[in-house]
């Protein structure tokens, strides 16, 4: 048993106003099923409920270019959607909720460092992990994890580590990040998927582990205690941010992980006995993918069981 620490949950209502049209798997109503499962459970009852603050330009500045961050904040959406890719559409309101989605992360940073938190999980959308530095991509505007990394930063942390299971590799994360010393990325993902990502050669803070089509929970686990976490425990982090990404579930309709529900209360219980061990429970995660919008909602209530419960799962 853990020391508890309280979870807060973390988001705000211009999530549900973002919209990428009609029939886009990125939909409102991934945020609407987390929370309706959550109240069913009774989970929702024990987190502390948080409302997101806006990101300034000051500190999406720290990992976007300003031309990008103009684009976003000052599209013109008033004949219709602007398309910054195939996948990633931005209508009237998407600004203002990737401002909060952005602003989510720094409020999460900033909880845990003040101890009002263990965990703290930013249900907000639209997503992060994909958009780099200069772009928009892979239904994503603001990178979030990045955000509130280097925000954790700026508060004078030095090693932090990004954890990312989501099925798509977070390649906005990895290029922000690679090279830096501070920050070290794992990541698991499907490959070939989008984004089709190519390892950066002699980047050394880039944990990377491609699963094949098909994979499921003995190549997940097995690739996370063999490459993530005795790299971690020689990293000793100050604290975890966590692109958390529930599309490599079974159930998922854009890619073949055959990842169950009890993964996520696995992961869960590693990243908190790893929190526990090296930054006192200190545990960021922001919602990324996940488009079967039942398999989403449970395994976001297990994912969140370790930390409400304090039981490992080993």
């Amino acid at each position: 048993m853990t020391p508890f620490r309280p979870v807060a949950w973390i988001t705000h209502p211009s999530s549900l106003r973002h919209s990428n049209g009609e029939g886009h798997p990125e939909c409102p109503q991934r945020l609407q099923a987390i929370e309706d499962r959550l109240r069913l459970c009774g989970l929702l009852d024990f987190m502390q409920q948080v409302q997101a603050p806006a990101a300034s330009i000051e500190q999406l500045l720290s990992v976007h270019d300003r031309a990008h961050i103009e684009r976003v904040l000052h599209a013109d959406t008033s004949r219709g959607p602007l398309w910054h890719d195939p996948d990633t559409a931005q209508g009237d309101h998407t600004a203002d909720a990737a401002l909060h989605a952005a602003g989510a992360g720094i409020k999460a940073v900033d909880l845990v460092l003040a101890e009002q938190a263990g965990l703290a999980f930013c249900c907000v959308r639209p997503p992060g992990h994909h958009a780099e530095r200069g772009r928009a991509m892979g239904f994503c505007f603001f990178n979030n994890v990045a955000v509130a990394a280097a925000h954790a930063l700026a508060q004078g942390l030095q090693r932090i580590a990004i954890l990312d299971f989501d099925l798509h590799y977070g390649n906005g994360t990895a290029r922000i990040f690679a090279g830096d010393p501070r920050v070290k990325l794992y990541s698991t993902y499907q490959q070939p998927l989008y984004p089709y990502w190519e390892s950066l050669a002699d980047v050394d803070n880039l944990i990377d582990v491609a699963l094949p089509p098909g994979a499921g929970s003995a190549e997940f686990r097995t690739a996370v205690s063999g490459h993530w976490l005795g790299a971690m425990m020689e990293q000793k982090p100050q604290m975890i941010l966590v692109s958390a990404g529930f599309d490599a579930h079974a159930e998922d309709p854009l890619g073949d992980l055959r990842l169950g529900y009890d993964d996520y209360s696995w992961i869960a219980a590693q990243i908190q006995r790893i929190a526990e061990s090296c930054c006192p429970g200190r545990v960021v995660a922001m919602l990324e993918g996940g488009y079967s919008l039942h398999a989403l909602a449970r395994s976001v209530e297990r994912f969140l069981q370790p930390f409400l419960s304090g039981d490992m799962i080993l």
